[in-house]
């Protein structure tokens, strides 16, 4: 069968509270966004590994607050005393680690933002006591901040991950397909992620629905 033209639509992830599945590994961190007005100290950061649905409870938390979500690496050109006059997620927080003017403008935007009386998120790939902050200052605010951990997915949890990467390329698979998966993939985020992608990408060429035997032979090739 001739390999069908496969056109690069985007992705539209659903990013809303009701669209964000609740399991053992993710419950603590859920409940610690929807009781935002309790941190201590207003703050709080919100690690897990890549995929792990940091950004998704990021956008949660920024539609209950009203919070404005900027990257971590466009911090230290950003408006920060603009930003720290509502609540603030800043996304990736620890790859700043070693650039001083990043370091630098987190630091200013930490204080003033609290100063304000307003809330501050911080997502990273893991503990403020892990980031290499060469800025003593930001080092010890970090780590006096609270952490919520997204664990690693258990079954439920990555059965529903599959379901909803699926339903953000609008990909109807056979039945069996998610059982399938969920018993044989890498358990992490990261392989759910470029599993549906790769499924994504060779449904189109191929012209063909996502079955069982499409995604054995998809797992098969991305294990080699």
């Amino acid at each position: 069968m001739a390999e069908q033209l496969s056109f690069d639509l985007p992705v539209r992830a659903a990013l809303g509270r009701d669209d964000f599945f609740v399991a053992p590994a993710n419950a603590q961190a859920v409940a610690m966004i929807e009781d935002w007005q309790g941190w201590p100290s207003r703050k709080l950061v919100l690690a897990g590994p890549p995929g792990a649905g940091k950004t998704h409870l990021a956008h949660v938390w920024a539609a209950l607050s009203g919070a404005t979500i900027i990257d971590a690496a466009d911090l230290a050109g950003a408006d920060i005393a603009g930003l720290a006059t509502g609540p603030v997620v800043v996304e990736d927080a620890d790859r700043i680690a070693g650039s001083p003017p990043g370091e630098e403008a987190l630091f200013h935007l930490h204080n003033l933002t609290l100063a304000e009386g307003h809330s501050l998120l911080l997502t990273a790939q893991s503990a403020p006591n892990f980031w290499p902050l060469a800025l003593p200052d930001l080092a010890s605010r970090m780590q006096a901040t609270t952490l919520a951990n997204l664990r690693a997915p258990d079954d439920t949890l990555l059965a529903a991950l599959l379901m909803k990467l699926f339903a953000d390329r609008q990909l109807s698979p056979s039945p069996e397909v998610l059982p399938y998966l969920a018993r044989r993939m890498d358990r992490s985020f990261d392989a759910a992620r470029r599993l549906v992608a790769n499924l994504d990408e060779t449904a189109l060429s191929q012209g063909r629905p996502i079955t069982r035997a499409m995604a054995a032979k998809v797992l098969d090739n991305m294990s080699e």
